[in-house]
Parts: structure tokens; C-alpha cells; sequence
């Protein structure tokens, strides 16, 4: 699907298959061996929650970033939302659009303490270092911008 300059890469794109929970995961998640905690935001990273979670990896794809690049993006499944992770004071510049909300300073998130997360918090692509690559803000506020227009007329047909 293609309006403007956006294009929908749906379910081909590398984000969208590791967003969706495998039977292993599930079946991780089920002995509840694993575990999540607190974090605060807005000191080395905001993030930006993106609901449906399928636009933000729409937006993902689109910006032909690497999930394996080691940018660090969390999943919701519980509550289809998407967590992108940005330079601490950028997130702001994605505030304005619908379907998304900024968490910095004074704001936490549930990130996984074990490897495999919940299903309310789990590493869709988990950071490889100690100070990981962030998506920009910029860039992710474009695209999704792009987006918005395809993902409204999806849901009124």
C-alpha cells in the first residue's frame, strides 16, 4: 500500500516478524520464570509509545533501520503499544500525533529484567551496548507522520 511517501511494508519487514510472539516466547512467558522492572525515563533515552503497535513498526521498516542494529524498541502485546527508544529531550517531537505518548522525565517504563521479557515487556530489539543507538526522534516523528493518513483510511475500509 502506498500513499505519498509512505509505504506499509506490513508482515515482510524483519520488525513486524519479531514483534510477533513465537511459540517458544509464549511458552517462556507461560512458566513466568521471567520478569520486568521499572526504569526511569528522560535521563539517557525518552520514549515514544506508538499505538496500534503495527504503525510503529510500519514506521520502523519505512526508516530502513535494523532490528538487529541494536536500537532498543519494546513491545506491549498485552496492550499493543511499541515503545521506541529516543534521545533523552527529543521524544517531544512526536507528542503531537495520535496514537502516540511521550515518556521522559518524570515518566517510567517497564523493561525486562531477563531475556525474554513478559508479554506486557519484551525486547523486540534489545540494546547491544551499554550506550545503545537511538532512534532519532526526527526521523521516527516523519515517518509515522507519513503513516498516519495510510493507517486511517485501513481502518475505514
Amino acid at each position: 500500500m502506498v500513499r505519498g511517501s509512505a509505504t506499509v511494508v506490513r508482515s515482510a519487514s524483519p520488525w513486524h516478524r519479531l514483534a510477533r510472539p513465537t511459540d517458544r516466547r509464549r511458552a517462556l512467558w507461560g512458566r513466568g520464570s521471567d520478569s520486568t522492572r521499572w526504569v526511569e525515563c528522560g535521563g539517557h533515552w525518552d520514549a515514544v509509545a506508538i499505538t496500534p503497535m503495527v504503525r510503529g513498526l510500519d514506521a520502523l521498516a519505512a526508516m530502513r533501520l535494523g532490528p538487529r542494529s541494536g536500537y532498543p524498541v519494546l513491545a506491549d502485546v498485552v496492550r499493543d503499544v511499541l515503545y521506541v527508544l529516543v534521545p533523552s529531550g527529543t521524544g517531544n517531537a512526536a507528542a503531537s500525533l495520535p496514537g502516540v505518548r511521550v515518556l521522559t522525565t518524570g515518566n517510567q517504563l517497564l523493561l525486562p529484567a531477563t531475556d525474554h521479557g513478559t508479554p506486557a515487556a519484551h525486547w523486540i530489539s534489545p540494546p547491544r551496548e551499554v550506550s545503545p543507538r537511538l532512534v532519532r526522534a526526527d526521523r521516527l516523528t516523519r515517518h509515522l507522520r507519513a503513516l498516519t493518513g495510510v493507517h486511517e483510511e485501513a481502518a475505514v475500509s
